[in-house]
């Protein structure tokens, strides 16, 4: 499934953004869609995650209350909606898709196809 992130840009501390994953000629079925961040000189970190299907999303507790994971079947679009961002968010964003168990969602290595990224820069 080829992924393509979207949605980054430049933000004042405290704002918000949306960030969209799509599939292009593809559907999400039955996958797991995670969210990822790397900010500069640092490793690639979990950010969210949740089955395309529904259930309950995981969170990297940095983000919890502040980011929330969504779907429109209807688009074949998942989204990460972030707000309250803080400099520390800044960061290229990547979504990714797996079909493994809860428990592997916030492994890298779980994930088997990955977007191109989208630059997330929080600053004043």
């Amino acid at each position: 499934v080829q992924l393509q992130a979207s949605g980054g840009g430049l933000v004042q501390p405290g704002g918000s953004l949306r960030l969209s994953c799509a599939a292009p000629g593809r559907t999400f079925s039955n996958y797991v869609i995670g969210w990822f961040r790397q900010a500069p000189g640092k490793e690639r970190e979990f950010v969210a995650a949740d089955r395309w299907t529904g259930g309950s999303a995981v969170y990297v507790d940095s983000v919890k209350g502040r980011f929330t994971i969504s779907k429109d079947r209807a688009k074949n679009l998942v989204y990460l909606q972030m707000n309250s961002l803080r400099p520390e968010d800044t960061a290229v964003y990547y979504c990714a898709t797996g079909r493994g168990p809860t428990s592997t969602w916030s492994r890298a290595r779980s994930y088997d196809y990955w977007g191109q990224g989208t630059l997330v820069t929080v600053s004043s």
